[in-house]
């Protein structure tokens, strides 16, 4: 981890030596031109004074600014290891979800469906809900084990291209259409924002393959005069509508919302959801 000072590339060891080094070598300096150049000019009490004001200025010109740089790069070796430790703790939650329920889930569907046929129960119409159910369960814990190994979305990656590859992903894994209008800039996304808005897009759409009985989606995002906006809008039945709005899904995307720090409104009128983020800068 390097950083710039006057021109050179200066290292963390190279910065603790010259804030050891600078006040030694200033007041060194001083007292030579001061005996050998200045002497006839500045008397010994002028020059006893102005030597502590020589390294209280080279404290606040130099010091100040190598003690910034000291304090920066602190931050960002515990912002480091911060983000390897969530990392970690990730793998091992994922590990345990993949060995534990994702593994009974997968047992318990192999044993449903072999009890559907010694039953014959393959058009009960509650043990069909309930092979549903059980897949939708199966689908959010594989989709959260795929979550917890990809990392989150960071500031130095393209946000934009990342974000059109998971929903072209989306459309051709579940035969969705999404028509996305996207006007905003990445430059009005904090890395929380990148990471927030990506998760509950991500969770929008999953919602609308679950509950919703049409498959077209609509993204419009633009920029407002204080902020963004991104509306997530859906057409559906009014039964569909009441288990989305029901749903556990629609709670993440508040937290995330909030998370966030942004506002959250969900509209339903007409056959249609509107999942509406408003984020003010």
């Amino acid at each position: 981890m390097k950083y710039m000072l006057s021109g050179e590339k200066m290292t963390y060891k190279q910065i603790k030596w010259l804030i050891l080094m600078l006040p030694t070598l200033s007041i060194g300096i001083w007292e030579y031109l001061r005996h050998t150049l200045l002497m006839p000019y500045i008397s010994m009490e002028t020059g006893n004074f102005l030597s502590p004001l020589i390294v209280f200025g080279v404290t606040i010109i130099f010091l100040l600014k190598l003690f910034n740089m000291l304090e920066k790069i602190q931050a960002e070796l515990n912002e480091e290891r911060s983000q390897k430790s969530a990392l970690q703790e990730r793998a091992k939650i994922s590990r345990e979800l993949h060995d534990g329920m994702a593994q009974s889930l997968f047992l318990l569907s192999i044993k449903i469906n072999k009890l559907g046929k010694q039953a014959n129960l393959d058009n009960n119409p509650h043990f069909i809900k309930m092979k549903k159910t059980l897949q939708h369960i199966h689908e959010d814990t594989r989709q959260a084990i795929n979550n917890l190994r990809v990392p989150p979305v960071e500031s130095n990656f393209n946000w934009t291209d990342t974000l059109l590859n998971h929903i072209q992903s989306m459309e051709k894994e579940h035969q969705l259409k999404v028509q996305m209008t996207w006007k905003i800039g990445e430059s009005l996304f904090s890395t929380k924002d990148k990471v927030e808005l990506y998760a509950c897009i991500k969770e929008a759409l999953i919602n609308v393959v679950k509950h919703a009985r049409t498959k077209q989606v609509w993204i419009d995002a633009h920029e407002t005069k204080t902020g963004w906006t991104c509306i997530i809008k859906n057409k559906t039945d009014q039964q569909s509508l009441v288990n989305s709005h029901k749903g556990y899904g629609l709670q993440i995307l508040k937290d995330r919302a909030k998370a966030m720090g942004s506002h959250l409104r969900i509209n339903i009128q007409d056959g249609e959801m509107r999942i509406i983020f408003l984020k003010e800068i």
